[in-house]
């Protein structure tokens, strides 16, 4: 992307956040629950591996007789790890479907009432109608609507309870807390959808949810040799909430939406951006824990690092032989620079996966990243024999 192109965004950007529509304000993400086919035992891989804490829990010794949820925390990100408890629940079908993979997008709101009924008289499709949950600390308002695929938006408004999750949850007592790996809060989500289905899920977004197309990448800016794709990065009023939605393009060979939509069966979270504020120190122990990165981009790639830096007139304050040891990337637009690290797929199925990002300043996503990137995932599909 050139100077050009990345001021006209911020322009954009400064023009959403003054003007944005106001009819569904967001105070930010509530928590994101997977469905996964064994909670307990994703529940000590996500500590172990990502480290996150024991926060609440939801199964058999508090009344849920159909379902199990583990609550994890880290920092200001909450996961709800669930697992049907018998056949019977409808919770097995998207398992066996799509594998391990994000059901719920939690955003918290003031009015979970208000949010529903704006967006069902928009258009949007009914999860659950506005339920009041209730115990001695208080009560909760959750309200929920479908978005791509079997993906859902659950409004969660909380102003009138104190417990430490939600009705139904008891404080989760572990003896394992394995140290925190320096994540602190989701900057973005990642979906994917079928072929044709970007600018239907954009303007979905716009006429339901009031979100704004802040950023557009194209299959000339995204590809390599072999594929491609599309991208429109959408954003909420205040800026708290990204999603940016992927399309395959048509290229010589399978891109990785065109893999992620065989392998998932459908539209669904690609991946989920994690922020730190030393991302040096969190990747090297997450190494340590276990996590699997994707391939270091090129020795050429570090040495075109301080001449991209340069044009934006900005200099890199981290070494830049330890970032090229770890495989971080490193971007740049007119406000500053981002350093980002991508995982390998989290589960059997190539589809989910995380990113680390560190924010020095950028709005942007990374996109003088996108070739090294896309590249590195090209090598790992090709040994999957999926390119």
């Amino acid at each position: 992307m050139s100077k050009k192109e990345i001021k006209s965004v911020d322009y954009g950007l400064e023009k959403i956040f003054e003007g944005a529509q106001d009819f569904l304000p967001l105070l930010g993400t509530d928590y994101v629950e997977f469905y996964v086919g064994n909670a307990k035992q994703a529940a000590h891989f996500y500590k172990t591996a990502f480290g996150f804490q024991s926060f609440a829990y939801k199964g058999l010794e508090t009344g849920s007789k159909d379902s199990v949820s583990y609550v994890l925390t880290q920092d200001k990100i909450k996961l709800i790890l669930t697992t049907p408890l018998n056949s019977k629940s409808p919770i097995n079908d998207h398992i066996v479907k799509h594998g391990d993979g994000v059901k719920v997008i939690a955003l918290w709101v003031e009015d979970a009432r208000k949010a529903y009924k704006e967006t069902t008289s928009r258009g949007a499709k009914s999860y659950m109608e506005p339920t009041v949950e209730t115990d001695e600390h208080g009560e909760v308002v959750r309200a929920g609507i479908y978005t791509y695929g079997e993906t859902v938006h659950m409004f969660v408004e909380r102003k009138n309870y104190n417990g430490a999750f939600l009705p139904g949850f008891q404080k989760w007592e572990s003896a394992y807390n394995p140290p925190s790996a320096g994540l602190k809060y989701i900057d973005h989500m990642v979906g994917n959808v079928g072929w044709n289905q970007m600018d239907i899920w954009v303007k979905w977004y716009e006429d339901v949810m009031g979100f704004e197309n802040f950023l557009s990448f194209d299959d000339k800016q995204i590809h390599t040799e072999y594929s491609a794709l599309m991208s429109k990065v959408m954003s909420n009023g205040n800026g708290r909430i990204k999603f940016p939605i992927n399309e395959p393009a048509k290229a010589a060979k399978r891109s990785q939406i065109e893999e992620y939509l065989d392998f998932y069966e459908g539209s669904g979270v690609q991946h989920i951006a994690v922020a730190t504020d030393d991302i040096i120190k969190t990747v090297s122990q997450l190494k340590a824990n276990g996590v699997e990165f994707l391939s270091t981009p090129p020795a050429a790639y570090y040495k075109s690092v301080p001449r991209r830096l340069e044009e934006f007139s900005h200099e890199l304050r981290e070494d830049i032989e330890k970032l090229m040891a770890l495989g971080i990337m490193i971007d740049a637009d007119e406000e500053g620079y981002l350093l980002q690290i991508f995982t390998k797929p989290i589960e059997d199925r190539p589809t989910l996966f995380f990113e680390v990002i560190q924010r020095m300043g950028a709005r942007g996503f990374g996109a003088g990243n996108f070739k090294a990137l896309f590249e590195s995932i090209e090598r790992e599909q090709a040994k999957r024999g999926t390119l």
